[in-house]
C-alpha cells in the first residue's frame, strides 16, 4: 500500500531491497517515518514510529484517533472551490494560524495534496511556505488514510530526536533509519544541508548509535546516499548499494541516477530476514 502522503525522499521504489535486509522482530522502530512507506509494507507485531516534524506525528495521531471520521473531514476539503490560488492561500494562512488540532491535521492533508510537489517546507520562523501546486483535480488518498488508521492501531508515534527513540530500543526490536540524505558532494550544498536541521555531526551519532545497539543485539538498517563519508560512517555495518533514478530539476522532466546504500548493523546471526 502506497502512503496518504506525497513525501520527499519516501522509500515506496526501495522497498524490495528494504524488506529484503529487514531483519525479523518483535517491534520495528523508526526515528524518521516520514510518510510511513515501511510501516505499511511490514508486518512486524508493533510499532514505534517517530519523527522531528510535529505535523506529521500530531496527523497521524489525529488520524489514529478518529479514523473515519477525520477521513471524511479531510475529504470535504477535496473541492473544486478549494483548488485555487486565492483559496490554498487562504487555507495555509489557517494551517499557520490554528491551535485547533484536528483542524491543522486535516489541513496538512489538504497543503501536502494541493501544493508543490507535495513538498513540507517551513520558513526560519515556522510557518509553512509551499506554493499551490496548480494541480488540475488533486488526487484525494481516501483508501490509503484506511488502511493507515487501520495498522496504526499496531504502533505508537512519537515526536522527538532521533537519539531519544534510539534509546528506547531494547533486544527484540529491529530499527529502521531513513534520515535525511547527506549531500553527494560534503562541501557542496553544505549550507542548505545543515539549515534543514541535521549535520554532520548528527550523522556520525546516528552511524555511533546504530553500531552501539547492535552490539547489544539490536538489528539497525540505515538509508543513505553512497558516498565517501557515509561508506566510511557505516564501515562495521553490510552494505548494499542500489542505483535510484532522482529528479533533478523543478519541472521533473531531467532525471538522473544517484547511487544510495543500505547499511545493516546487526550480527545475523539468531535473526531471520523478512520474507514477503
Amino acid at each position: 500500500m502506497k502512503p496518504f502522503l506525497k513525501w520527499a525522499g519516501g522509500k515506496y521504489r526501495l522497498l524490495p531491497h528494504i524488506r529484503r535486509r529487514l531483519p525479523a522482530g518483535r517491534r520495528l522502530i523508526e526515528p524518521f517515518v516520514g510518510s510511513g512507506a515501511v510501516f505499511l509494507n511490514t508486518d512486524y507485531p508493533e510499532y514505534i514510529l517517530a519523527d522531528i516534524n510535529a505535523d506529521v506525528i500530531s496527523l497521524y495521531q489525529v488520524l489514529q484517533e478518529y479514523g473515519n471520521e477525520f477521513i471524511a473531514y479531510c475529504k470535504s476539503m477535496f473541492i473544486p472551490e478549494n483548488n485555487t490560488p486565492e483559496r490554498y492561500y487562504v487555507l495555509r494562512a489557517e494551517f499557520n494560524d490554528t491551535d485547533d488540532r484536528l483542524h491543522r491535521a486535516a489541513l496538512f492533508v489538504y497543503l501536502n495534496r494541493h501544493g508543490y510537489n507535495g513538498l513540507c517546507r517551513y520558513n526560519r520562523n515556522g510557518r509553512f511556505n509551499v506554493p499551490f501546486g496548480r494541480y488540475q483535480k488533486p488526487y484525494f488518498p481516501e483508501q490509503e488514510m484506511q488502511y493507515f488508521a487501520q495498522k496504526a492501531t499496531r504502533a505508537t508515534f512519537v515526536c522527538d530526536d532521533f537519539r531519544n527513540v534510539m534509546a528506547r530500543a531494547v533486544p527484540g526490536d529491529v530499527m529502521y533509519c531513513d534520515p535525511p540524505y547527506v549531500p553527494l558532494s560534503r562541501t557542496a550544498n553544505f549550507r542548505s544541508y545543515a539549515a534543514n536541521g541535521f549535520t554532520w555531526e548528527e550523522q556520525e551519532d546516528l552511524a555511533r548509535l546504530a553500531k552501539e545497539l547492535s552490539q547489544k543485539g539490536i538489528p539497525v538498517l540505515i538509508s543513505n546516499h553512497a558516498t565517501e563519508f557515509t561508506l566510511a560512517a557505516y564501515a562495521a555495518a553490510q552494505q548494499e548499494r542500489i542505483e535510484v533514478r532522482r529528479v533533478i530539476s523543478c519541472d521533473g522532466a531531467n532525471r538522473a541516477t544517484a547511487t544510495e546504500v543500505l547499511a545493516l548493523f546487526c550480527d545475523l546471526a539468531g535473526y531471520t530476514q523478512l520474507d514477503r
